[in-house]
This record gives structure tokens, C-alpha cells and sequence, in this order.
């Protein structure tokens, strides 16, 4: 019916089996940006925003979501990561993160370098809220994927 992985013969959404799928190396790198006001940046990089150290509290929410994207995600299998880091660094227009993902399995670890951007830039926005209620998450994006069966990707225009 559908060349879509998620849905079966009937159009119902469905869980992909991974059972006969190789175990290979897969990463991902995801990346997102958080545009705000000048002086909400200053408060982040000062580290004296009133919630605390902006950017490593955005890297830890970020890890913690990207091993629990499967929890999150409907469909989304649970995967073994041996590594997630998420960094945030200063952008000319506020912080832009960018997550990294790895795993030896089945399955790809796109979804939860994802994940861990898409939460780093919410709690990004929740630390900074009150300097600055205009900001907005933007450009949550693939960067790039390595490994499985549809091969590697790289995104033509990353941030």
C-alpha cells in the first residue's frame, strides 16, 4: 500500500521488526538553534541567569531525552546508545545546539540526536523565559547519519 515503513499492508501504524536487520555502527548528528535577545545571550553566557548555568544544564536535559526518545516517540525502538553527547555553543542569534548519537545495532540513533537538540532548546527557552519570552526554537534538524541499510546522509546545508 505505502513505501512507509510504519504503516502495514492494511494502512495501520505498526512498529518496524528490526529481528533480521545487520548489527552495524550508526550515528547521528542533529542539530538546533534557540534565537533570542541580546540580553538573554548575555545572561547565558554569563552563567547568572536566575535558573542556573544555561548551557550545561541544556546539555544534560539534552542527554537525558536522547535516551529516552523511544519513551517519547511512538514507534521509536529502544536503543542501546554507547555514546550522546549534546553541546551548546553561542550562535551570532542566541545558543544553537548540536547532539550526537552512536550506537552498534539494528537500528538508526537519528531520532534520538533529535530528540536530545529538541529538548536542549526547550530547556534552553525554560532557563531564559524570564529575560526573554519571544525567543524561538528553530532549524531542529538532521545533520547527518551514518550507517544501515539506507546508507550514510549528509545534510548540503547545515547550520
Amino acid at each position: 500500500m505505502s513505501q512507509l515503513t510504519h504503516l502495514d499492508e492494511a494502512g495501520r501504524a505498526r512498529m518496524v521488526d528490526i529481528f533480521g536487520k545487520p548489527v552495524t555502527d550508526r550515528t547521528a548528528m542533529a542539530a538546533g538553534r534557540v534565537r533570542m535577545a541580546p540580553s538573554a545571550l548575555a545572561a547565558a553566557l554569563a552563567g547568572d541567569a536566575k535558573k542556573g548555568d544555561v548551557r550545561a544544564v541544556a546539555e544534560i536535559a539534552g542527554v537525558m531525552a536522547g535516551k529516552r526518545a523511544a519513551d517519547l516517540i511512538p514507534l521509536c525502538h529502544a536503543v542501546p546508545l554507547t555514546d550522546l553527547q549534546v553541546a551548546v555553543r553561542p550562535w551570532e542569534h542566541g545558543l544553537e545546539v548540536y547532539a550526537f548519537a552512536r550506537a552498534f545495532g539494528q537500528t538508526g540513533v537519528e531520532m534520538e540526536a533529535m530528540t536530545a537538540a529538541s529538548v536542549a532548546c526547550l530547556t534552553i527557552y525554560d532557563m531564559l523565559k524570564s529575560v526573554d519570552k519571544a525567543m524561538t526554537i528553530e532549524s531542529v534538524q538532521l545533520i547527518e547519519k551514518t550507517g544501515g541499510q539506507s546508507g550514510d546522509f549528509r545534510r548540503a546545508d547545515p547550520p
